[in-house]
């Protein structure tokens, strides 16, 4: 799988590059290049995607062959406030005071202890110190030096000066590409349904004008998500989220009407708002443990002590990510940009971006980086319980398909980040030991990402099915539509089916993950949340039941009684997603070892995650 993992982002990202020029090279005959590119593209993500479940173990891509053990001198500490050199106080040492020295760094080894001051450093070649102003200096001079080189430093211990040999520890220089089961089945769900959005704008973009101008911001969305999901540090992270977001702007004005453009806009400020706030985080983690490595800040968590600035970047991450995921009460720009894309398009946002940068990262740091903690767990919970209410109260009242559709985007994440929460939870009160996870916690973390992996099925054929109507009709006002299954049967049964699975109703897959989180919250104590959950299903059906009423039965409107079925494109990728509603849920047992446990598995340790990491 090791080769895998790049492919996955150079595939979409080769495709952006090569359909425009496909499209200035054509065929006098017209052939579209762009699309044939972009589906060949999508179709050979699935296939990377499915050959990547084979392996269980976690593998690490270093892209420039660099490698890590251990994460620099294995040093947590804090500057000693001081004046200018030359007026600096000789009775108190300047440097470095020890915070921690991580057990089994080269520090512990060294016998640096917490309190001593670092003062100064020198080579075994060198006559005198240099002065240590900070603990970056100390990480510059180490970086500078071959791993397992000799380098001195001069302590101060309890009013005593000594001088300890430590050795130069390895740090990563390149880039880290991660494939570990929560990887793995991100890819998968990005595979499949970019794979049936680019099958469903064979016929639906054709309305649209400029269509050189979609496939390329589409396929940088995709390899943007990849990047996401496989980058092993948080610089790339931050790169690969910022190339989906870019595009997915352009994607989102990209009728170029008023509606389109001013949902575009307000969604490129308020994501502008969430990267500087994930760009702060990412700032405060790398001044306090010198490397943005995801597993060498792993590391440090497993043995680090609380400390105020590691809460304060991660309130950072949980707004900016919250934000992304469209969480409330950072949710105001979804219900705006989700019904203005084009369908494909609100397809992936929905389906795919939230999940990818925000519920996904946001999961990562929480459970394999920063480490659980109740506090987290109840803001997590919190989110999670106000977006699932907050949500589907808001859809209940729309007549706006795509915004009903859009509201219920919001509710459904709730579901996700709530059982996340409730995961987070129970391991900061029960860490996992030698006799394995608390059950309730791995029932948590595998019912919020089973319904992850059902809400991406279901909401992008719910939105392909409104793109279908809309296609066909001309309106996503549900006061004008009605009657709908005399004309365009197939879409109407495709509707159903994704109606009925979000709302919950067996044997749907929605009906499954939904009374796993109820059972993992009940389990966890929380009464009043598991009756929460249960009444926001049933408000959910019965907004269904209105989509039902108003677009599926009801009387044909005469300007409607020539309408036609959708091409067979669209048809088929509704299939496809519908047929994926159906079966995630009866054959649960038949992938969900393979697929959702090992994904589950792999955020219940925080140790294991940099274990496997440096192991693979």
């Amino acid at each position: 799988m090791a080769f895998l993992l790049p492919l996955s982002v150079i595939i979409p990202l080769g495709a952006a590059f090569l359909i425009p020029l496909a499209q200035l090279i054509r065929s006098k005959k017209g052939c579209p290049a762009g699309e044939v590119i972009a589906l060949a593209a999508t179709a050979a993500l699935v296939v990377i995607s499915l050959c990547g479940l084979a392996t269980r173990r976690t593998v690490t891509t270093w892209i420039g062959g660099y490698e890590a053990k251990s994460e620099l001198l294995g040093l947590t500490g804090t500057t000693l406030p001081h004046t200018s050199e030359g007026e600096a106080d000789p009775a108190r040492p300047r440097g470095v005071v020890i915070e921690q020295a991580v057990p089994g760094s080269a520090a512990a080894e060294a016998g640096l202890q917490e309190g001593d001051i670092i003062t100064g450093w020198k080579l075994p070649s060198d006559k005198r110190f240099g002065p240590v102003w900070s603990m970056n200096e100390l990480r510059r001079q180490n970086a500078a030096l071959e791993p397992g080189s000799i380098m001195i430093l001069q302590v101060e211990r309890n009013g005593s000066t000594l001088e300890e040999a430590i050795k130069a520890g390895k740090s990563v220089a390149g880039i880290a590409m991660v494939g570990d089961g929560l990887t793995r089945l991100l890819l998968v769900i990005i595979g499949v349904v970019s794979f049936t959005a680019v099958l469903f704008s064979l016929s639906y973009m054709r309305t649209y004008t400029k269509l050189s101008l979609y496939y390329s911001p589409l396929m940088l969305m995709i390899a943007g998500m990849n990047g996401i999901v496989v980058s092993g540090d948080l610089f790339n992270i931050y790169v690969f989220l910022e190339v989906a977001a870019v595009s997915s702007y352009a994607l989102v004005g990209f009728g170029v009407e008023s509606e389109e453009l001013e949902a575009s806009f307000k969604y490129l400020v308020l994501s502008a708002v969430a990267s500087a706030f994930i760009l702060l985080g990412i700032g405060i983690v790398y001044s306090l443990r010198g490397t943005l490595n995801l597993a060498q800040i792993a590391e440090f968590t497993q043995f680090a002590k609380p400390n105020d600035a590691m809460w304060l970047a991660l309130a950072f991450f949980v707004a900016g990510f919250g934000l992304k995921a469209a969480m409330v009460p950072f949710h105001a720009w979804l219900p705006d940009a989700h019904p203005s894309a084009p369908a494909p398009v609100s397809a992936m946002l929905s389906g795919l971006l939230i999940k990818a940068s925000g519920v996904y990262v946001l999961a990562r740091l929480v459970f394999n980086v920063m480490g659980v903690s109740t506090a987290v767990a109840y803001v997590l919970m919190t989110m999670g319980m106000l977006s699932m209410l907050v949500g589907v109260l808001l859809a209940v009242g729309q007549w706006d398909l795509k915004r009903l559709l859009a509201y219920h985007s919001i509710s459904q994440m709730g579901y996700v980040v709530l059982a996340l929460g409730v995961g987070v939870e129970v391991l900061a009160k029960q860490p996992a030991s030698a006799l394995g996870v608390p059950p309730v916690a791995a029932l948590a973390i595998f019912a919020g990402l089973f319904h992850l992996l059902n809400h991406a099925m279901f909401k992008s054929l719910l939105f392909l099915c409104s793109g279908s109507v809309v296609h066909q009709t001309g309106t996503r006002n549900l006061k004008e539509l009605g009657g709908l299954s005399q004309r365009m049967p197939l879409t109407c049964f495709f509707t159903r089916v994704a109606s009925l699975s979000i709302a919950g109703v067996p044997p749907f897959n929605g009906f499954f993950s939904k009374l796993l989180i109820v059972i993992a919250v009940v389990w966890a104590g929380h009464w009043f949340l598991g009756g929460l959950t249960v009444l926001v299903s049933f408000l959910t059906l019965l907004s269904f039941i209105k989509v039902q009423r108003y677009v599926i039965q009801g009387e044909l409107p005469a300007k409607f009684s020539r309408i036609k079925e959708s091409p067979a494109p669209m048809l088929v990728a509704m299939g496809i997603l519908a047929v994926m509603c159906i079966a995630l849920g009866i054959l649960l047992p038949l992938y969900g070892s393979g697929l959702l446990k090992p994904a589950a598995d792999s955020l219940t340790q925080l140790a294991g995650y940099a274990t496997s990491v440096f192991g693979g």
